[in-house]
């Protein structure tokens, strides 16, 4: 019998213009109704408009059915995530919705985890169909709690540097973050995050490490990861997609999150002052 009580599910729109590729979905509660991701290399005031207007039309959605904007906040090309709040602030002024910022390097690693995590099942199944009894997916533990698997975005910034954080996942939620987003020097973010995971106790450390996104001008010095005994280091190439910005600000926006539609700005990171003085000594 259907339940009366049940509020019906709320639609959402939601865009990121932080990185390379213009992602933008749409959303009925925390399914995925539409999604275009549209490279072009941040050259995305061009499209932000034609995109949205043809989610909305893919998903039979008129602006007065939207409950609230999800926007990507950064960090990112600096250029890049500008076009996006701003476009998100405009039209949830413009149609009276609510509007939340998520961090665009949490749906980056949201949804290059899920990617590495879907090749490794394809791979293990065709070795199987090979008849070479496949392998374990890499989220698949013994008995009891699933593994804890640490993910780290990449969004290259260049002489070194990338947009980064740390975040963990052992299951289909969001990952819950374990440090700040921010731009580092990548040498010495791998540096730390081999030191964490040495001092941490054998229980407490991540089953797997996946480094994802723009892992390709960071890939040599991310191979050499230093990882203990018994965790696996994954390198996944990963472009954002609009169901993860979506599903982020999905769960912000029906927990009744949502950010001041005026005082809403992209999350402009900046390097720690050491690391700033050393490479202005570079």
């Amino acid at each position: 019998m259907e339940d009366l009580q049940k509020k019906p599910r709320q639609r959402f729109l939601a865009l990121d213009t932080s990185t390379a590729v213009m992602a933008a979905s749409v959303m009925e509660g925390h399914a995925l109704l539409e999604e275009r991701n549209e490279r072009a290399e941040r050259n995305h005031s061009v499209h932000v408009v034609p995109v949205m207007e043809q989610l909305l039309e893919a998903s039979g959605t008129q602006p007065g059915q939207l409950d609230g904007i999800a926007v990507g906040i950064g960090p990112g090309s600096y250029t890049g995530i500008r076009i996006a709040v701003t476009a998100a602030k405009t039209l949830a002024w413009a149609w009276d919705i609510p509007v939340a910022g998520v961090s665009s390097l949490q749906a980056l690693a949201w949804g290059g985890w899920h990617s590495g995590l879907a090749a490794k099942a394809e791979a293990a199944a065709e070795d199987a169909a090979a008849g070479g009894g496949g392998t374990p997916s890499a989220d698949q533990g013994g008995t009891g709690a699933a593994p804890v698997h640490w993910i780290v975005p990449l969004v290259d910034a260049r002489r070194g540097q990338a947009y980064t954080a740390l975040f963990a996942s052992a299951g289909s939620a969001a990952p819950r973050r374990l440090e700040p987003d921010a731009i580092r020097l990548v040498d010495g973010w791998l540096e730390a995050l081999a030191a964490r995971m040495a001092e941490a106790a054998p229980e407490e450390r991540p089953a797997a490490v996946w480094i994802v996104g723009e892992t390709g001008p960071h890939a040599a010095a991310a191979a050499e990861l230093r990882c203990p005994a018994g965790t696996a280091l994954q390198l996944v190439p990963y472009e954002l997609e609009g169901r993860w910005v979506g599903r982020l600000g999905a769960e912000a926006l029906l927990a009744g999150q949502r950010d001041d539609v005026h005082a809403l700005v992209p999350n402009y990171t900046q390097l720690a002052e050491a690391e700033a003085n050393l490479l202005r000594k570079g």
